[in-house]
């Protein structure tokens, strides 16, 4: 997978994985990285998948329905990515936060619905329940910081609440934070998940 890795300050600190919206490219969320967490590794990885030349982590059939079997597939493509970055650029496997943003948070919450070991903490920027009807691996203490938006015309606030409890009821420590605009990304929410990184990950 086409990705950019850079090598951080502090060998303990969490290693950001960031994953972008549709349409973005790896370097997207790097100075969201920067803000969030200033002396992690960045670990940032483009999408496999092309929508109208847009990149994207996985298909959809249109907005809001997911292509399952191909969201399916991406995520296991992209869980073994992890282990082999991991081995290839020295850092922790089992020190990884996942960044994303819209389609890249919906890929990032595939990931811990799918797998219990697949990431050591979240932060997913207006994200979609990426599936339903299945049972959740253990997420016990896994923590998870939601950024939503009341008026999200793309990602509901209903469907917000419905990730939370999903999450939760399977261990997940979540932590939703309300912006009262939409899609998009706000400097409020920023620091308002670098503070929960602060508290939950440090």
């Amino acid at each position: 997978m086409r990705h950019i890795f850079q090598q951080g300050s502090d060998p303990a600190a969490p290693v950001l994985v960031l994953f972008h919206g549709t349409g973005g490219t790896e370097m997207d969320l790097l100075p969201l990285a920067q803000a969030i967490s200033p002396a992690s590794s960045v670990l940032s990885i483009r999408g496999n998948v092309l929508e109208n030349g847009m990149p994207r982590f996985f298909r959809r059939l249109a907005e809001g329905i997911f292509d399952e079997e191909d969201l399916i597939f991406r995520t296991t493509e992209l869980y073994n990515f992890l282990d082999q970055a991991a081995v290839e650029n020295g850092f922790d496997r089992r020190n990884l936060v996942a960044v994303g943003y819209s389609n890249g948070a919906n890929i990032a919450g595939s990931l811990l619905f799918h797998y219990p070991d697949a990431l050591r903490g979240a932060i997913l920027l207006h994200p979609m329940v990426p599936r339903r009807g299945i049972a959740l691996p253990d997420l016990t203490d896994v923590p998870v910081f939601i950024g939503a938006g009341r008026n999200d015309p793309i990602c509901s606030p209903e469907e917000t609440v419905e990730l939370e409890e999903l999450l939760s009821t399977a261990g997940a420590n979540v932590h939703v934070h309300w912006e009262a605009g939409g899609h998009q990304l706000t400097r409020s929410e920023v620091i308002a998940a670098a503070e929960w990184m602060k508290d939950s990950l440090q």
